[in-house]
């Protein structure tokens, strides 16, 4: 890395329409992003990561630079997002995550009991163990050249903790809430060993050039309220109060934002848990979103990736009712989840037009 090249020396910021809303501030038009901005949808993706080991790539700073603005270069986004992966974190701990064809994230020696917690490294380095996402993030914030925002994130200690026991994807999450019943004390060990790395890993984004942070609670849903209240929302306000806490301190102040897809049971607790910034999936009306969190926090998303699939036409209606839902004061535009790998660019290209003419004319008429 150049001299140019270290934290620190950014270019300026051009477009902050999306820092503005995560702080419920005036904005030009309503910002828009993509859960999965950088995906398999684009060609050029499916071009720059073919024959290539999914991992070697996270662990490239030059490759995930590109990956991060390949996005960019087609759609008027107002953030880009770190190309990487939740599951890092896994891997900083001595486990073994492999990324197979046709499956997704594997662990080949999941936890299974208590005591495969004395396997994993407790306390990690992550300035030499995570040092690559974190010279992905200076690259990328100087090569984005301050066009937009550039977001960190991490999955959240409860999600992580579900894909280590399960070893991989799942829709019922059973083997990691059996821990829930009938190891909570190892439950707690858990995922307190993993919020204190997610903090550190966050911390660590912010010093390398993230300016806003996105915590991914993906596995929300399996929990029940009291589940939820227990294992998942007190680590996440932790999250959220270490990181602000010690960036005050170094008179910094990065927005957060929090992702707890199919919590909608949590949203007043979501609301009040140190985040600037709820995320939404598509289960959630936009207009009890709002009396819900009382104004407390902006919103972000919540389109069902789904309706992508529609014609344009289609798309712009949906994206009209959403935005008039919201309104246009602290809120970000997104889906409700991550753009899917058959999905048309264009018709990701006509979602980010129509939030932006049709936020436009919402503003004009005030």
């Amino acid at each position: 890395m150049t001299v140019k090249e270290e934290p620190g020396n950014f270019p300026k910021l051009k477009n902050d329409a999306f820092l503005l809303a995560c702080r419920g501030q005036e904005t030009p038009h309503v910002p828009v992003w993509c859960m999965r901005q950088a995906g398999r949808y684009l060609p050029e993706f499916r071009e720059s990561r073919a024959g290539k080991d999914f991992f070697a790539t996270c662990r490239s700073p030059a490759a995930c630079c590109e990956l991060t603005l390949q996005p960019l270069r087609r759609f008027p986004f107002d953030a880009a997002i770190i190309f990487s992966d939740i599951l890092v974190i896994p891997q900083a701990m001595g486990m073994d995550v492999q990324m197979v064809a046709g499956k997704g994230p594997t662990f080949p020696e999941p936890l299974k009991e208590p005591e495969d917690l004395l396997l994993l490294q407790s306390k990690v380095d992550v300035n030499k163990e995570l040092d690559y996402v974190f010279k992905a993030i200076t690259l990328t914030r100087h090569k984005l050249e301050g066009k937009v925002p550039l977001i960190g994130f991490t999955g959240a200690p409860w999600t992580l903790m579900a894909y280590m026991i399960e070893g991989g994807g799942s829709t019922t999450q059973s083997k990691a809430k059996r821990w829930l019943y009938r190891h909570p004390e190892a439950s707690h060990q858990l995922l307190k060993m993993l919020t204190d790395i997610i903090v550190e890993y966050l911390l660590g984004q912010v010093a390398a050039g993230a300016q806003a942070l996105q915590v991914f609670e993906s596995h929300a849903g399996c929990l029940g309220p009291a589940e939820f209240q227990e294992f998942s929302l007190p680590y996440l306000r932790d999250i959220a109060r270490k990181v602000k806490d010690q960036l005050k301190e170094s008179g910094q102040d990065v927005p957060m934002i929090v992702f707890a897809k199919d919590g909608h049971y949590g949203l007043e607790d979501l609301s009040q848990s140190h985040y600037e910034v709820v995320g939404l999936d598509w289960t959630i009306d936009p207009r009890s979103a709002r009396e819900r969190t009382g104004g407390k926090v902006s919103l972000q998303g919540n389109m069902d990736p789904c309706a992508l699939y529609a014609p344009k036409e289609r798309i712009y209606e949906i994206v009209k009712k959403m935005l008039e839902g919201f309104g246009t004061r602290g809120y970000i535009a997104n889906l409700g989840h991550g753009l899917y790998p058959d999905m048309d660019p264009e018709n990701v290209g006509a979602f980010v037009e129509a939030v932006h003419a049709h936020s436009r004319h919402l503003l004009n008429l005030k």
